[in-house]
């Protein structure tokens, strides 16, 4: 493929990225009670702490993939995070019920293949169509032109 069309593909993965996280942290907002009890119920230290941070990091971190700022690090960050919410909120080990335990299962491993999908924008920086991709020189392959 060529470069402009590797830039327009890197694109839309960001913009599917996006849309998940920038949707998920909008929710959490506007449901901020709920998702701070939903916190609580997970036994989760300092909720109310918690809370904010996620939303933060969804919310930001769907517009700074939109725009193709500082992809890199944030690609490490959301790849982290979202690990960190498929052990926390899909630990399926120890669910009792089999109807539960699937569903946790498949949330799970989604969470898995998102991360994968930030791994893979590590690698690749954020494309061209992007404000990390205007600050490199052109000859920068991680640029992706």
């Amino acid at each position: 493929m060529t470069r402009s069309v590797d830039s327009g593909v890197i694109f839309f993965a960001r913009l599917a990225l996006a849309a998940l996280f920038l949707w998920g942290g909008v929710m959490k907002l506007l449901g901020y009670g709920d998702f701070v009890g939903y916190l609580h119920g997970l036994n989760m230290p300092y909720p109310q702490v918690v809370a904010p941070i996620v939303v933060a990091i969804e919310g930001l971190g769907g517009l700074l993939l939109i725009v193709g700022y500082k992809v890199k690090p944030l690609a490490l960050l959301m790849a982290f995070y979202t690990v960190a919410t498929a052990m926390v909120g899909h630990n399926f080990w120890d669910a009792t019920d089999a109807a539960v335990q699937h569903e946790m299962v498949i949330h799970f491993w989604k969470n898995i293949a998102i991360a994968g999908g930030f791994l893979l924008l590590f690698v690749t920086g954020a494309g061209g169509a992007s404000i990390d991709g205007l600050r490199r020189p052109s000859s920068s392959y991680g640029g992706l032109r």
